[in-house]
């Protein structure tokens, strides 16, 4: 796919051309050339794509991103998911091994990477830390390694027992592979629904207090210092785990972190509906943590936005929301998300497209001559509604289906491939 892009404005921190309006010239997959104007006379091989006014990145990155795929398709699968991504700009994605069979051995790894090649997104399946998640015995976490997994978690399973996660810290510093901690303490949180507050209280219902999950911030921040080993959090949601890290860092701890894109703009507060789409874990939280995980952005003690995507058949969604599933769609929407809470594209792409490859140590793409073209049109200030006819994922649990949103992606090529909204 031959593309040439008109005076876009590249928005690329490692590009010699960064903030500059130029045009791009694609051929065959790779950057031929960039200039403030390019002009000849084109086959009919090639295609022009209007920027005018519109920022060129490198594709988004997901480190947190839930498909089907094994066992649980009805949900989604690696086509949808693809279609989901690269509607929302993703070029990259790591998939949650929340799956059935769950992604526990280098079998499930290497038919992910294998049904994935040479596919317009990257899709990079996530090894248990546990085998079947279970919380007990670490899995083949060194032969999923050397099959291509980046890191390890259990996905939206805390590991409770401090001994297995030391174990698995110590195991995976030998070969410099990277440890994912979703931090909850189920003890504290039990079964409650919803963050205990104010909101839980008005609505008569059992809360998971911010301690849940800040307890465990704090053990394992213990445990990567014990072992001197790299960690990262999944999805921290209060202004105390904020804090806690901060601190770490400050101590020289090798620690990241990052925040679900919905953590960032929706409280509490929209569960007063008793709406199941709002129903998410880690729970929507107070304005206080929402203002402190933006601080926790602005000032890099958080590294990185996720979308969190994670896709449920209708009968786990449109049911009292005490039974109802937790978890949204999000891939397509993270973008105008991350805009409505406040951020600068510029932002944005260090959070969602450069720090994120770097946590899990993949190539960063860089929009200059000779480099493979992996990257995305975004523009700020188009409004769409997102709707059931154009949501591209195979469910639909998402608040904003129905809601006009602002910032839209326009073009998202990768591998030689590309997608337009």
């Amino acid at each position: 796919m031959n593309l040439l892009i008109k005076s876009a404005t590249i928005t690329d921190p490692g590009s010699p051309f960064n903030q500059q309006i130029v045009d791009v010239l694609i051929e065959k997959g790779h950057i031929a050339k960039i200039a403030p104007t390019i002009t000849s006379d084109f086959t009919s091989d090639f295609e022009s794509f209007e920027a005018k006014g519109k920022y060129l990145a490198p594709g988004f990155f997901d480190l947190n991103c839930n498909i089907g795929e094994l066992g649980l398709e009805t949900k989604e699968d690696l086509h949808t998911g693809t279609q989901a991504a690269a509607a929302g700009g993703f070029t990259g994605v790591a998939l949650m091994p929340n799956t059935q069979p769950p992604v526990h051995s280098k079998a499930e790894i290497e038919y992910l990477m294998n049904r994935a090649k040479n596919n317009l997104v990257d899709f990079y399946p996530l090894g248990a830390i546990s085998y079947k998640r279970e919380g007990k015995d670490l899995a083949e976490m060194y032969d999923m390694y050397q099959s291509g997994a980046k890191a390890f978690t259990d996905g939206n399973r805390p590991v409770q027992d401090a001994g297995l996660m030391e174990r698995a810290l110590l195991y995976t510093k030998g070969f410099n592979a990277l440890v994912l901690s979703y931090p909850e303490d189920t003890a504290i949180a039990g079964k409650a629904k919803v963050h205990e507050g104010e909101v839980s209280t008005l609505l008569g219902m059992k809360g998971i207090p911010a301690l849940a999950e800040e307890l465990m911030v704090a053990r394992d921040l213990y445990l990567a210092e014990y072992t001197e080993s790299r960690i990262h959090f999944s999805t921290i949601s209060t202004e105390r785990s904020v804090d806690l890290i901060r601190e770490a860092k400050k101590k020289g701890l090798q620690v990241t972190c990052d925040v679900a894109v919905h953590h960032l703009l929706l409280t509490d507060e929209a569960l007063m509906g008793f709406d199941s789409q709002y129903k998410v874990k880690p729970p929507l939280r107070t304005h206080k943590d929402v203002n402190a995980l933006l601080k926790g952005l602005k000032d890099g003690t958080i590294d990185a936005i996720v979308s969190q995507h994670t896709p449920h058949e209708v009968e786990f969604k449109n049911v009292e929301f005490e039974m109802a599933e937790f978890g949204m769609i999000s891939l397509q929407t993270a973008f105008a998300t991350a805009l409505e809470a406040g951020l600068s594209v510029d932002a944005i792409i260090e959070k969602m497209a450069i720090n994120p490859r770097k946590i899990l140590n993949v190539e960063v793409p860089v929009i200059a001559e000779g480099q493979k073209a992996n990257l995305v049109v975004l523009d700020k200030d188009a409004e769409w509604t997102y709707d059931k006819s154009n949501n591209k994922s195979k469910s639909y649990n998402s608040p904003f289906i129905g809601k006009k949103l602002k910032g839209s992606v326009l073009l998202t090529y990768n591998n030689n491939k590309q997608f337009k909204s």
